[in-house]
């Protein structure tokens, strides 16, 4: 007599599954992305892309673009990796994230929705930075006001000079930042 498991039997079995898996994974991926971060919601698995709006049609959107520089602060880095994140628009939930590479003047870019804040800080936008040698975290934060850098990050980077603090503009929906960076 042959053994036979029922389509029923098999369907309970692949639901335990799913089910385990669905609530394990989370728990072991946010653990392990969370341990490299001073910062919460990177996540090393972000896909490359450069628009992460949720909708075209959105009129609170943000460029992003900058320069990375090797630590002299002079020569731009090609092919470096820029990792970044931030809270979604009217959540607490880390969704906008990209990962991208400078081109070979070492600049980047992307454009965004402007982030939401965190519970007693202003808006913010994450980034990691790597090269073959190196790796830093930093951010910008966003006010009413403009763009501004962290005294953490003035202390890595005010090497650049002139080029250190962010260069904000704005036309009709869009503000534009130049933001440069070296590792």
């Amino acid at each position: 007599m042959n053994k036979t498991t029922s389509r029923r039997l098999f369907m309970r079995n692949s639901a335990i599954a799913i089910t385990g898996l669905a609530v394990l994974t989370p728990t072991v991926s946010s653990a392990f992305a969370n341990s490299e971060s001073p910062y919460e919601g990177y996540n090393p698995y972000a896909e490359t892309k450069k628009d992460l709006r949720t909708s075209i049609f959105n009129t609170n959107t943000i460029t992003i673009k900058g320069t990375i520089y090797k630590k002299d602060g002079v020569t731009p880095l090609r092919d470096a990796l820029v990792e970044v994140w931030h809270l979604s628009p009217n959540s607490s939930k880390y969704r906008h994230r990209t990962k991208l590479r400078t081109d070979s003047e070492g600049n980047y870019g992307f454009i965004t929705d402007f982030p939401n804040k965190e519970k007693g800080k202003s808006s913010r936008i994450y980034f990691k930075l790597s090269d073959s040698e190196h790796s830093q975290f930093t951010e910008l934060i966003l006010t009413a006001t403009g763009s501004h850098i962290t005294g953490e990050h003035w202390e890595k980077n005010n090497h650049l000079r002139e080029n250190l603090f962010p260069k904000q503009t704005r036309f009709m929906d869009t503000t534009t930042i130049q933001f440069n960076i070296s590792i």
